[in-house]
């Protein structure tokens, strides 16, 4: 099955094969890069959409990855408040060296990097959610809680 899948999609799903999640990635027409676009393509609604966003800690240098409700936006003094060290977002090109993927497609598991991971616990209120498969129109479902034991994510509010 991953044979059939771009090089980026396949090896989310081998990533997720070795943490023992089991997913179907989707190869889809119509583009995924935002959330709406996802939403769209996946007939669901837009909180569902996992958006996986990579910060590094402005001291540390330490990459974060904070996976949020596509319906949210982060607050940036509040994550950086309750995490103890203020953020940064990093350029594309940083982006792909610490994940490995291009934005827009960033998956929620598979990096380059280990990275501290954060979950918005808004996407935790839905069964089924919808996350980025290493291209911009790749995508898979997936539990929620399934995802967040995976990769062990640390629930973590996004906004004020």
């Amino acid at each position: 099955m991953t044979q059939d899948l771009p090089p980026s999609a396949a090896k989310v799903a081998s990533a997720a094969e070795s943490l023992g999640l089991a997913i179907a990635i989707r190869v889809m027409t119509k583009t995924t890069r935002t959330a709406e676009e996802a939403a769209s393509a996946c007939g669901t609604s837009v909180g569902q959409i996992v958006k996986s966003l990579i910060f590094e800690g402005k001291d540390s240098g330490r990459p974060l990855l904070l996976l949020v409700s596509g319906k949210n936006r982060v607050d940036e003094k509040a994550v950086a408040a309750r995490l103890g060290e203020k953020l940064v977002r990093p350029d594309a090109q940083r982006v792909r060296e610490i994940t490995g993927f291009v934005i827009g497609g960033i998956p929620p598991l598979g990096h380059a990097m280990t990275l501290a991971a954060y979950i918005d616990p808004d996407l935790l209120t839905y069964d089924e959610v919808w996350a980025a498969a290493g291209t911009p129109n790749a995508v898979f479902p997936v539990d929620p809680n399934k995802l967040k034991s995976a990769i062990g994510a640390e629930m973590l509010p996004m906004s004020a």
